[in-house]
């Protein structure tokens, strides 16, 4: 089908680059998200723009977060930026004249992650971004999951504990209240503020402040061995480990993939949540387990996977 140009909006800066069929990305581009979201569709068809100045392409994919309806042409909603209802297939093709889908950000990376990387040799797949929030992809034979209205796959918000945390999303109790970066943080700066004298590294590593201990801080005490540090992450993997063993009885993957900021941490994350999927998922030893893997691609997969979506 020839090159297409990928692109990944965020609440700070859109990404954008023109991807080959194999997934690579030829030329890049990036330009601040406008605080204003009327501005927003012009500085996405800005980015296009320039791309197209040194490549002929034929399509375009634009992995935007939030709502996107089943047609992959309308924003219904996307909270980090403020758009209701917002027809972004359309305004994007009045402006730049070339074919245009509209994707999910985090179905987009899962699509990046299953045609290129950590899950290219399987037709089943969750991607699940373990960053501030949770997020997530679904692909059930090769194909990516969105549902009857478009909306599948916002794993974040399963609900894990009833009347639990609040919820940016309104809600309580969501998988992302103790399983994301964000409970990271909480689980430190709670065990420091608790036990001082053994939270010492993680005190020493912010000034002796328990309350603003941040996330890369944890994950240095823990890269050193701090036992705190390592109880922390083991807190955060036993959660994630609850949520992976209910996906696999819901959909039953060959694998899920961990992406997002904290799954840069590797092995150090990656070890204890297959540990504790193991011991939660239903079955246990008598079912066929999903590999849990860590993601290949990285802060690309958006970009590749917008980009390969404006082909499919």
């Amino acid at each position: 089908m020839g090159l297409t140009i990928g692109v990944d909006v965020g609440g700070t800066k859109i990404a954008a680059g023109v991807v080959d069929e194999n997934g690579a990305i030829l030329a890049r581009t990036r330009v601040p998200t406008p605080a204003d979201p009327q501005w927003a569709v012009g500085a996405i068809a800005d980015a296009i723009k320039q791309l197209r100045e040194e490549h002929e392409v034929v399509a375009v994919g634009v992995g935007a977060p939030g709502y996107i309806d089943r047609d992959r042409s309308t924003v219904l909603m996307a909270p980090n930026i403020a758009w209701e209802n917002e027809p972004l297939k359309a305004r994007i093709e009045d402006l730049v004249h070339l074919p245009t889908v509209v994707e999910n950000d985090a179905n987009a990376a899962a699509w990046g992650e299953f045609r290129f990387g950590a899950a290219a040799s399987h037709q089943d797949m969750i991607m699940v971004t373990v960053g501030t929030g949770i997020g997530g992809g679904i692909v059930i034979e090769g194909r990516m999951h969105r549902g009857s209205f478009g909306v599948a796959g916002e794993i974040g918000h399963l609900n894990m504990v009833p009347d639990g945390l609040p919820c940016g999303c309104g809600s309580k109790g969501c998988w992302e209240q103790y399983g994301s970066g964000r409970a990271l943080r909480r689980y430190g700066r709670e065990a420091a503020a608790t036990d001082p004298v053994r939270g010492k590294r993680l005190l020493e590593l912010n000034e002796g402040v328990a309350e603003t201990i941040t996330g890369s801080q944890i994950t240095q005490a823990a890269q050193e061995g701090d036992p705190m540090a390592l109880d922390v992450y083991d807190e955060l993997a036993d959660w994630l480990g609850r949520g992976l063993a209910d996906l696999a009885s819901l959909f039953d993957p060959a694998v899920f993939v961990l992406g997002g900021g904290v799954s840069d941490s590797g092995r150090l994350l990656l070890d204890p949540v297959a540990k504790a999927f193991e011991k939660y998922v239903i079955g246990g030893v008598h079912r066929p387990r999903a590999e849990v893997v860590l993601a290949t691609i990285g802060s690309a997969a958006g970009i590749i996977g917008a980009g390969d979506l404006a082909r499919v």
